[in-house]
């Protein structure tokens, strides 16, 4: 999830604008190498995998908490690495269309467009109903996905918990703390923060760009300003940096391994300075 949230970062917000301030290098360039139709390839590829990464680490922790059986056999490095591979691959080869759909120039002037659109993009039906289905798969089926998910995930650790407290009511009374239902409730917590703030901050992006497109075509009744799509665009980058550091800060060992990180320079200095007797 880290690893593809920063190639987002780096391919949407840092190597989108290089051609902008160093359009002279590139003029020359995009007349001989279609960089603009791989840098969208990838960028699309990278926010899929980014997307799907989260969705992925999501039935993880729904297989981890509400299915038993299936654990032991699904929760291991090697599914991992099966499951992480093939979406991947496939995000690579869902979004080669965008190779087509765009020419090699870029968009040389300071706004979220980067590449020019090949003749006829805005105006195909069969273009635009790619379109539409790229934006369907991402983030549309992941917002039901995480959704889904999360309430059953939910929805187990509370029949669980409300077991769990009439046995202990039985057996130690109701005055003792309990260390598993703390955490039941922390879980909750953090899927809840997951779902709302991926769902947020991906749709003002997902609208934006539907209703541009049903403008396009002529199905459109107001057009919506630039700044909506700037919006959108910030939003969507903001996803890529707080889904994963949710997940980071919210773990016992990652915090107690970011303790020992920030403490390791002391605990060195502090055995070589002698204090006088």
């Amino acid at each position: 999830m880290a690893a593809a949230d920063l190639l987002v970062i780096i391919l949407d917000l840092i190597l989108r604008h290089i051609p902008i301030v160093y359009w002279e290098q590139f003029y020359f360039l995009r007349n001989s190498v279609p960089v603009c139709n791989i840098h969208a390839v990838l960028l699309y590829a990278a926010t899929d995998c980014s997307v799907w990464f989260t969705v992925t680490f999501t039935f993880d922790r729904f297989v981890a908490i509400c299915c038993q059986m299936l654990r032991s056999k699904y929760c291991s490095e090697k599914t991992a690495a099966v499951v992480l591979g093939a979406v991947t691959v496939l995000s690579c080869l869902k979004n080669i269309f965008w190779y087509f759909m765009f020419t090699a120039r870029y968009w040389l002037v300071n706004n979220p467009w980067f590449c020019d659109e090949t003749d006829g993009v805005l105006s195909s039906s069969v273009l635009v109903i790619i379109e539409f289905l790229h934006h369907i798969l991402t983030p549309g089926v992941p917002f039901l996905l995480i959704l889904l998910l999360n309430v059953l995930t939910v929805r187990h650790i509370l029949v669980t918990s409300r077991a769990r407290r009439r046995l202990r009511a039985h057996t130690n009374g109701d005055a003792q703390s309990d260390t598993e239902m703390r955490n039941r409730k922390k879980s909750i917590i953090l899927l809840f923060v997951i779902s709302a703030n991926f769902i947020l901050l991906w749709s003002t992006l997902m609208l934006y760009s539907i209703w541009t497109r049903m403008d396009d075509i002529g199905y459109g009744s107001v057009s919506l300003h630039y700044f909506v799509q700037e919006l959108g665009f910030m939003l969507q980058l903001l996803s890529c940096c707080t889904n994963t550091a949710i997940y980071a800060v919210t773990q016992t060992k990652f915090r107690q391994q970011l303790k020992n990180v920030l403490k390791y320079p002391f605990t060195r200095i502090h055995p070589s300075i002698k204090f006088p007797h």
